[in-house]
């Protein structure tokens, strides 16, 4: 390699926080709105009981999950900033004994004593909190929980998984809807689990299948129910 030369790589592990949010979000929207839409469908609903139900269910599912998100991934923040801020005393209290501790943390990945008791000292010398967040605690800026951006991706993304059924329920025909819609969301479903695989770096069979399977089971268990109760009312 040519001295001087970045050598640069395209990692995807900054994507995790959103993309998280974003294939949840989306797998959710698809998944309850399509049995909802079919659990309706099942128990003899017409389209516009269909649609208020799916529209209803849109809107009560993006708010759920925005605040669910929030809330969550909140906590996990405030984990984050309480650890930091336990380490923070510690540092300030005993800076010999943080520094043999981070100097352990290295020989136990296999450095040397020497090595790692100079690295340990060079990398507090410039960050020692930002150190033992990375090497102790596995706190990074790439993993670091963000609330918001959490909650906004998944009322996103759940907005816009559940709009696919609806659209689907509005362009077909009453007397076909259920076979078309459970379709057309298991498409819909496989394609999540691609572009989420593609996007992740995972095996796009496995996620697909993963994604996929899961969905066609909550469609017949909520479409089972609805034509038992639509039969029995």
């Amino acid at each position: 390699m040519t001295v001087g030369k970045r050598h640069l790589e395209g990692h995807r592990v900054a994507r995790v926080g959103w993309l998280r949010a974003a294939v949840l979000g989306a797998n959710d929207g698809i998944v309850s709105t399509a049995s909802l839409v079919l659990g309706i469908a099942a128990a003899s609903g017409g389209r516009g009981d269909i649609l208020l139900a799916g529209s209803a269910g849109l809107v009560a599912g993006a708010m759920s999950m925005a605040a669910g998100e929030y809330v969550s991934v909140s906590s996990q923040s405030d984990t984050e900033r309480g650890e930091l801020a336990r380490e923070r005393i510690e540092l300030a209290g005993d800076i010999d004994a943080e520094r043999a501790e981070l100097a352990a943390i290295y020989m136990r990945r296999g450095v040397d004593r020497d090595t790692a008791q100079k690295v340990a000292v060079q990398m507090m010398a410039q960050d020692a909190l930002g150190a033992h967040a990375r090497d102790e605690l596995g706190i990074s800026e790439l993993t670091t929980a963000r609330p918001l951006q959490a909650a906004l991706t998944s009322a996103a993304t759940f907005t816009g998984g559940a709009a696919l059924p609806l659209m689907t329920v509005i362009l077909t025909p009453v007397a076909q809807l259920i076979p078309i819609v459970a379709i057309a969301s298991l498409l819909f479903l496989a394609l999540l689990g691609t572009l989420g695989a593609v996007a992740g770096g995972a095996n796009i069979g496995r996620a697909t299948g993963r994604v996929a399977f899961w969905g066609a089971l909550a469609m017949a268990l909520t479409a089972g129910i609805g034509r038992i109760v639509g039969t029995s009312v």
